[in-house]
């Protein structure tokens, strides 16, 4: 993306994002070579473009990573009290953190161990924090990729 030339209907962001989003939030997004296979997920703040973290690759699924992605950006602004909305283009995603539950179908094997450890940090961050940040589905059909894509869709 072109951070130089902002956009002129927009004092709030450096992103070319459609009105109706909120530039006072992140998205997050994730990325899988294979499914099951390398998998990596990142965050970006939507004000200023920056990417916020970035995890990976470990070996698992896009929707695992999805998931994580989330609750890495919901544990991160609960430690620096952050107030921000979260957006995310995976459905799955966003109803597995509202049910507070990884549902992958993935084996656990030794491959994907540390995955599965991670996964079982998550879901106790969630069981153990109340939180309040909305988390909103991204309208790709309407609004293009997400920010926090990856770019490596054929």
């Amino acid at each position: 993306m072109n951070y130089q030339n902002p956009p002129d209907y927009r004092t709030d962001t450096v992103l070319p994002l459609p009105m109706e989003v909120r530039a006072d939030a992140w998205a997050v997004d994730a990325a899988c070579s294979g499914n099951p296979g390398p998998m990596e997920y990142r965050c970006v703040d939507l004000a200023t473009g920056a990417q916020v973290f970035h995890f990976g690759p470990v070996y698992g699924t896009n929707n695992i990573g999805e998931f994580l992605a989330i609750v890495h950006a919901l544990a991160l602004m609960d430690r620096h009290k952050l107030r921000k909305a979260i957006y995310s283009d995976s459905y799955n995603a966003i109803l597995w953190v509202n049910k507070r539950k990884c549902k992958t179908k993935l084996e656990r094997t030794p491959q994907t161990a540390q995955l599965f450890d991670i996964i079982a940090r998550a879901e106790h961050w969630l069981a153990t924090h109340a939180y309040t940040t909305p988390i909103i589905k991204w309208e790709t059909k309407k609004w293009g990729e997400v920010p926090a894509d990856f770019g490596r869709k054929g």
